[in-house]
């Protein structure tokens, strides 16, 4: 598998990179799991955006959801003219919440563009991918996934809170992208919400991962805290940056 942060920014696009956004390749599929504020331009830095295969959408905050709404524009009235219906797998509501995003008055059927199916705690085949969700701790229904495909496997925190049912999402995972919004600096943090640096470090040694790679970092974050607090429970642990390719 390969992977390519398009956007890392939590809770929206920062001073130098979208919000969350990340392309995941194998054997010629090509994957986008969010696609959050400002993401869609970086899109089309690394990949035809005519030939993504499906979506996955975390959970329907704007901040992983919103440039689903340019997408439609792009499928709609791009070079290639009306492109067929593709995938996109995400909460319940999916396709009424992008709807209202989009254009309320509007009687496109957005069907016409997507192909929305509702994520449960489970596993489907995609593509070349055995894709696992399941829920994790955040205020929307929110869920995590693991993707296996050729032997190897990543899973994605979506965001959450600590959460057990991660932990075991993760099990033994090549890589896990995790999601750490602030630092364990002591301040009051809303409840359920987000993960800090040393969390999201903790729940990558549970797991047993071999790599941690730490994304969501708000804007006003110390990032070079966050980084040493994840590494601190999770010996190697990274911080990605938008237009960062891995291979996985």
């Amino acid at each position: 598998m390969k992977l390519t942060v398009l956007g890392c920014s939590g809770s929206m696009p920062g001073p130098t990179g979208p919000a969350s956004s990340y392309l995941v390749e194998h054997d010629g599929f090509r994957l986008l799991v969010d696609l959050g504020s400002g993401a869609f331009g970086a899109l089309m830095r690394h990949a035809d955006p005519a030939a993504i295969d499906a979506v996955v959408l975390s959970h329907l905050h704007p901040d992983h959801f919103i440039d689903l709404c340019p997408y439609v524009v792009y499928r709609l009235h791009g070079p290639a003219g009306q492109l067929p219906p593709i995938p996109v797998l995400g909460p319940s509501g999916t396709h009424d919440r992008v709807a209202l995003a989009h254009d309320p008055g509007s009687r496109l059927g957005l069907r016409e563009v997507f192909g929305f199916g509702a994520v449960t705690p489970g596993e489907r085949e995609l593509g070349p991918f055995r894709l696992r969700f399941d829920r994790v701790d955040h205020p929307v229904e929110t869920h995590a996934v693991r993707l296996d495909a050729g032997g190897r496997s990543l899973t994605y925190s979506g965001d959450t809170a600590p959460c057990d049912a991660l932990i075991r999402l993760a099990a033994g995972s090549d890589v896990l992208l995790c999601e750490a919004s602030w630092a364990d600096d002591g301040s009051p943090q809303p409840p359920n919400l987000h993960l800090n640096g040393r969390e999201a470090g903790e729940h990558a040694a549970k797991a047993g991962v071999g790599r941690l790679l730490v994304t969501h970092l708000q804007p006003w974050s110390d990032r070079d805290r966050i980084g040493a607090e994840a590494a601190a429970a999770f010996p190697g642990a990274e911080l990605v940056s938008p237009d960062a390719s891995y291979e996985i």
